[in-house]
């Protein structure tokens, strides 16, 4: 029985410091093949902060699992696997050169365009994985799209890009996120929490969707955790997603800020928006009541 103890001691103090030698050794080798100037000039101090960093989060593991703080060496272990994840794209996009023209338009539309008959499948691919991976802005995506195709087929595309990983991130955060929260916090605190919060999750959440302020990308992972069912779900983000990509397609080019009724124009458009949130918080109850009766609503997990 004390072999086994040992054992166990050894395989989590031992998956700890594997987890955390990962991220520091890819995002490392991401600074080296990342070919920037502010990696070249800055390279031993990124280099020092990023081990700084995981030695940190390996040894704060390490303590809290020997003091027996299970939340807190269970969340440890999480961040170290999501800075895993992060670590092989962010070395990905460094490899592939691309990490110097996710913010620029015309580098991004220049690298994809390069692909040949290819493009269109690599811009719904990349629309895919800004859902899902890449710490892109749509409105760079979709940028890129009507540089290359035009306004109506780079919506098209990235509708269809962005629709499926909508679909995928609220697949991981209901399948994998429940259960690592539960695994973190328990799954009778989890649960009573979320029952708090039931009963406005549906309107809330569609409407942070369908708003440009908010961050709908992760948005999909946090509707997983929600009371809400596939079937709202899926109608929901359809909608939504084709409103704000044909929306923000078409903006610029129809509503230009070079011109004075432009701006006028975005300005009474930014003030519904203010005024349409306003609305929906005060009157959530009764939207929120009604939107789920025509979705009826189902237990989680059904």
């Amino acid at each position: 029985m004390k072999h086994r103890e040992v054992l166990k001691h050894f395989i989590n103090v031992l998956a700890v410091i594997i987890l955390s030698l990962v991220a520091f050794l890819f995002i490392a080798y991401g600074f080296l093949e990342g070919n920037l100037s502010f990696f070249e000039v800055y390279l031993k101090l990124l280099t020092a902060v990023t081990g700084v960093v995981t030695a940190t989060l390996a040894a704060a593991g390490i303590l809290f699992y020997f003091l027996k703080k299970q939340s807190s060496f269970r969340l440890i272990v999480c961040i170290l696997i999501f800075a895993d994840v992060f670590a092989v794209v962010f070395y990905a996009l460094c490899a592939t050169k691309l990490i110097g023209k996710i913010n620029s338009v015309e580098a991004l539309r220049e690298y994809i365009s390069n692909a040949g008959n290819w493009a269109t499948v690599i811009y719904i691919v990349f629309c895919f994985l800004q859902v899902v991976l890449l710490p892109v802005p749509g409105s760079v995506a979709v940028g890129v799209g009507v540089a290359m195709f035009g306004p109506f087929k780079c919506a098209v595309y990235g509708f269809i890009g962005i629709a499926a990983g909508s679909l995928l991130a609220f697949l991981i955060g209901r399948k994998i996120g429940y259960k690592a929260v539960c695994w973190i916090v328990g799954q009778e605190s989890l649960d009573k929490w979320l029952e708090k919060l039931k009963g406005k999750d549906y309107l809330i959440l569609s409407i942070m969707f369908l708003l440009p302020m908010f961050p709908d990308d992760i948005l999909c992972f946090v509707a997983g955790l929600s009371s809400m069912t596939w079937k709202y779900y899926f109608v929901m983000v359809m909608a939504t997603r084709a409103i704000s990509v044909f929306t923000t397609a078409y903006s610029f080019e129809l509503i230009p800020f070079t011109t004075w009724w432009g701006i006028i124009i975005w300005l009474v458009l930014a003030s519904l928006v203010i005024v349409s949130f306003w609305l929906v918080c005060k009157y959530s109850e009764s939207i929120d009541t009604f939107m789920k009766s025509k979705f009826k609503l189902k237990k989680k997990g059904d």
